[in-house]
């Protein structure tokens, strides 16, 4: 039994050194020494930028990205605890419903709201008639207190 293990072991061993003698042969062919080659200027490209992310500038300008990454990420944190401030006053809402009632409004006038756009402008120029005629009363009626009062 004691020889057949060494038997074995020499067999294991002999195995290992053809396979190793196989490797060193196949390592010497021509497209293996080029795939070296690539792998070698993929480390030595590799190497060049990691020394570049060391330089003082990058490693500044990785912090900055970070800080704005942080800034991103408070902001927005904020902006959904407002937004959600907003939805509980219900203004949001009013807003929406205020929205869809004055399309509605304009939808009901119909010709996409320029029968609305000459009611309005109609409107304004009943209001500028109106504000001429307090403006006429109120001369009107300091004239007539000036007058009063030189009477007097």
């Amino acid at each position: 039994m004691v020889e057949r293990e060494k038997t074995s072991k020499l067999k294991e061993i002999k195995e290992a050194v053809f396979g190793a003698v196989e490797i060193v042969r196949q390592a010497g062919k021509p497209e293996v020494q080029e795939s070296f080659g690539k792998m070698m200027d993929t480390a030595m490209i590799a190497r060049e930028i990691v020394e570049a992310l060391k330089s003082p500038e990058m490693v500044k300008n990785i912090e900055n990205f970070r800080l704005i990454s942080d800034n991103i990420n408070q902001a927005s944190s904020k902006m959904a605890c407002i937004l959600k401030q907003l939805e509980g006053t219900g203004v949001i809402n009013e807003a929406a419903g205020l929205i869809k009632s004055t399309k509605s409004a304009i939808d009901s006038f119909g010709n996409d709201g320029k029968d609305l756009l000459k009611t309005s402008a109609t409107v304004m120029e009943i209001l500028r008639a109106v504000k001429a005629t307090q403006d006429t009363i109120r001369t009107v009626r300091n004239a007539a207190q000036f007058i009063r009062n030189k009477i007097i």
